[in-house]
């Protein structure tokens, strides 16, 4: 499904004219990224899902009767009659399908969280409801979840100097909002300096990523207006939507056409039932979308947003500092002007090994933002320290330290990604995504393969990051590697022979796609 509707949009944006093309454009969407899967495949996994929901009605049934021991919190005899605080099928389900495989999630580490990382064992005695630590760790288990783009998650006494010293300095928090005691010059500076990074007239910095989206969107738009949505964008576009108040339409992911035709509609039919013009009409869409790995068609976009009089806002949690080729996110990517994109959001919790999120644009954007957005009014400003380290990965990705590095990690998560995914695709995997995302989907489909797939890999010593629904489509659960500037050629060659081996084990490799031999797959040497 996924395939057909991408293969649709990618013929072109019927009644958009002078759509920039771009050779990176081009090249970006001139292939399928999101491949189907043989027929059995499907029917297997809701065959799957199941036998799991009736042996889950069976046990409740069980339970029910006295037969076997029920775990899960029950309410009061005084509580029967009020409204249940969660819906019937979503108890159900955690109680029957989560609980039994969730060891495979939220698994405390006690490192790092860099190239490698270790693990605190855990075991349950009871099905996964209970867990207990053993006294043991899982030591130098190559991690893969983790979005550590440019490998800025470090402990080079070298490199966090600065950031010892401002934590000396100012202490580890300000405990105070920016409007009262707690604005700093090191926020200023930090904020100009994300502005002159992006290539814009002005930022706002925020102290937490999620927040940032969902408190900000609110002040931006409310009653009356129109958020045109893509179907996979992040919760917290989807709560700071919500929260709005405002009127939201969603469109196919990444499908010019659907969004296009809602445009359409919004501009000649207006508000329902009064039909007056919308006050704002705001496009919502991510940079690289991070369950999919695709990235934004951001030139026709563009083109639509300019067309039809629209406003858009860019969430670069993924893409900034991660893509381009000075990191500069996805604007650069396509060769963009920044002054195209009317809000650019981004965090500073994955390429930059820091936490919080920014608001760039125009500087009458910023300072509407800085006196109306409740994150900037009630939350706490962000940390000296962290302040200091976002500054030190910025200032290192642009140069101002004097060294190359911030480039040398660039290029090396470009080459990392590009292996990684090459040498998937020659194995026989099916992967989404585009070839510069370093978010590399290996889609696992069937639940009982998803749960077998993450500790057949954690026994290897490889630390994986597993999804299945409700997170994703119930038939496209999967397994999302993030790569690292940091991994070397050893670790990401050491993962995809472990890869190849599981894969064969499990029988993964549903890919209909013609592919080499794995050994010669491996070789080192340029990729074309």
């Amino acid at each position: 499904w996924h395939s057909v509707l991408y293969l649709h949009s990618c013929k072109g944006t019927k009644g958009v004219k002078n759509v920039p093309q771009t050779d990176v454009s081009s090249r970006q969407f001139s292939h399928d990224t999101f491949e189907q899967p043989p027929m059995y495949v499907a029917v297997m996994t809701y065959l799957g899902y199941g036998i799991v929901t009736l042996f889950g009605y069976l046990r409740d049934f069980l339970r029910a009767v006295g037969l076997e021991k029920c775990h899960v919190a029950q309410e009061r005899e005084e509580q029967k009659d009020f409204t249940p605080l969660y819906q019937d099928f979503e108890n159900f389900y955690t109680r029957n399908l989560y609980m039994r495989v969730r060891d495979n999630w939220n698994r405390p580490i006690c490192s790092l969280p860099g190239p490698i990382f270790d693990l605190i064992e855990r075991v349950s005695d009871d099905y996964n409801w209970t867990f207990r630590f053993t006294g043991k760790t899982i030591h130098n288990v190559i991690n893969m979840g983790s979005y550590n783009y440019l490998g800025f998650a470090e402990n080079n006494e070298d490199f966090l100097k600065t950031v010892a010293d401002k934590l000396r300095q100012y202490g580890a928090g300000v405990c105070s909002t920016r409007q009262e005691i707690g604005k700093f010059a090191i926020h200023e500076e930090l904020e100009q300096l994300v502005a002159d990074f992006i290539g814009v007239e002005s930022s706002m910095i925020f102290g937490m990523g999620f927040a940032t989206n969902s408190m900000n969107i609110p002040a931006l738009v409310g009653k009356g207006c129109l958020i045109v949505s893509d179907e996979l964008n992040h919760t917290s576009l989807i709560l700071g939507a919500r929260l709005s108040g405002a009127t939201i339409r969603v469109f196919k992911h990444n499908n010019m056409h659907s969004l296009e035709k809602l445009l359409r509609e919004a501009v000649c039919s207006g508000q329902p039932r009064t039909h007056r013009p919308w006050k704002k009409i705001l496009i919502m869409v991510e940079g690289i979308y991070s369950m999919e790995g695709s990235v934004v068609r951001l030139p026709e976009i563009i083109a639509l947003k300019k067309k039809y009089k629209a406003y858009l806002y860019l969430d670069e949690a993924h893409s900034i500092g991660a893509v381009g080729p000075s990191g500069r996110g996805v604007t650069e990517l396509f060769n963009v002007n920044p002054a195209d994109v009317d809000v650019m959001m981004g965090t500073f919790t994955k390429s930059f090994g820091a936490a919080g999120g920014y608001i760039a644009g125009r500087k009458e954007l910023v300072e509407y933002l800085r006196s109306h957005s409740h994150s900037a009014v009630y939350a706490s400003a962000m940390s000296p320290a962290i302040t200091e380290q976002v500054m030190r990965a910025m200032k290192c990705i642009m140069g101002k330290d004097g060294t190359t590095e911030g480039i040398r990690r660039i290029r090396q998560l470009a080459e990392n990604t590009r292996y990684f995914r090459a040498k998937l695709k020659d194995m026989g995997f099916i992967i989404y995504g585009d070839d510069d995302s370093p978010v590399v989907p290996v889609l696992l489909y069937m639940p009982g393969k998803v749960v077998a797939f993450a500790r057949e890999m954690l026994k290897r010593k490889i630390g994986v990051v597993v999804v299945g629904f409700p997170a994703t489509p119930i038939t496209e659960a999967r397994a999302r590697f993030c790569l690292s500037a940091s991994h070397t050629r050893e670790i990401l060659d050491e993962v995809l022979q472990q890869m190849n081996e599981v894969g064969d084990l499990l029988c993964l490799k549903f890919s209909r796609r013609k592919r080499s031999a794995f050994p010669d797959a491996c070789k080192g040497g340029q990729l074309m």
